[in-house]
């Protein structure tokens, strides 16, 4: 199943998202649930649609194998074809995290929807994947010295024996806006924004490079390379940069937000490969494109959309027909899609579970 390039997350507002993805030419959907109403807004646009099984249902997954073929029969075969499922993503950055019942529940749950999946005859069109964050990675730097943290390899090794079995992808939620936030005074923040810099040099494989995104995905290639697994291939599931934060958060600006997903979406429009791995072109998605006006923490992680929470837009990046909403022109953003009818009001909330989109740039 070729994916290519770009992806968006958000709240999932089924009517907005056919509207959008009209305009900004999206192919690929990506959901962390599979919320019925948003499976039937899809049903016939021609979008293919992946869907999530939450981490909350990962331990009665992988328990009950009648559990598993129920969830794939309710909440995937029962939309086919008319909406074009084509993944499941079990949980998401299980490993690393801290329940570790859940570490222990993963391989499980995805073998189990999986053989599911299989007994559907589903297997070839529905691809199972789970996400990781960086907190699986020890020593990420330089790239090539990554290996995955001794505590998460006896969980690792196992789950990607599985996914390499199947043609699954290894996918990374990478934040060059957190590894930079984590050293500013040591880290060039143009480095982190694809601008203009001198970059770095691995001292092991000599291997420049002049962007921390691309530094972060080969630092898992080579996680993946000391595992045993050179030949998979890494996918982004989620990066982004925040437009607003706290006072110790001063990188978190409009500006170098619009900067980051305006340079992440012309290195994407350049189908290339990263350094470690020049054959493999870089596929991304960007979160999000709501801010999650409900979401805890600093005020960073509210902040990721190129949509406000009341619809209007953060930012232009460059989609055609989308302008930031701080413009005199007719540019349409959600809440004209609203105005016009295209939005129930009570879809219009910003509560729904989050959804990921894929753009191909053409």
């Amino acid at each position: 199943m070729a994916r290519k390039c770009f992806w968006l997350c958000v709240q999932s507002l089924p009517g907005f998202w056919i509207v959008f993805s009209a305009i900004a030419k999206i192919k690929n959907v990506r959901i962390y649930d599979a919320d019925h109403n948003v499976l039937k807004a899809f049903s016939g646009t021609g979008l293919e649609l992946e869907v999530g099984l939450p981490n909350g249902f990962l331990k009665e997954t992988s328990a009950s194998e009648e559990h598993a073929m129920n969830w794939v029969k309710e909440n995937v075969q029962a939309f086919l074809p008319e909406t074009h499922i084509c993944g499941i993503a079990i949980g998401n950055e299980v490993l690393g995290g801290g329940d570790l019942e859940l570490w222990g529940a993963l391989l499980g749950a995805a073998k189990n929807i999986y053989k599911a999946v299989k007994s559907l005859n589903l297997d070839g069109v529905v691809q199972i994947t789970t996400a990781h964050s960086q907190a699986v990675f020890s020593n990420s730097f330089p790239p090539s010295s990554c290996i995955f943290r001794e505590n998460v390899v006896q969980y690792m090794r196992p789950l990607l024996e599985f996914l390499a079995e199947i043609g699954s992808p290894f996918c990374l939620n990478a934040y060059p806006f957190l590894a930079y936030m984590s050293d500013p005074e040591n880290i060039d923040i143009n480095y982190a924004l694809f601008e203009s810099t001198k970059g770095i040099i691995d001292p092991k494989t000599d291997l420049h490079y002049d962007n921390m995104l691309d530094a972060q995905i080969d630092a898992a290639y080579a996680a993946l390379a000391d595992a045993g697994y050179q030949k998979m291939e890494v996918i982004v599931t989620e990066t982004g940069w925040a437009s607003r934060g706290d006072e110790n958060e001063a990188a978190a600006t409009v500006s170098n937000a619009k900067i980051f997903n305006y340079n992440l979406r012309k290195r994407l429009a350049k189908k290339k490969g990263t350094p470690y791995r020049p054959r493999n072109v870089l596929k991304a998605y960007v979160f999000a494109t709501f801010n999650e006006n409900l979401k805890q923490g600093p005020t960073s992680e509210r902040n990721f959309g190129l949509f406000k929470a009341d619809g209007s837009i953060s930012y232009d990046v460059g989609f055609h027909g989308l302008k930031s909403s701080s413009s005199d022109s007719s540019y349409l953003s959600l809440k004209s899609f609203r105005a016009r009818g295209l939005l129930a009001n009570h879809i219009f909330s910003l509560t729904f579970s989050a959804v990921t989109l894929l753009l191909l740039l053409r």
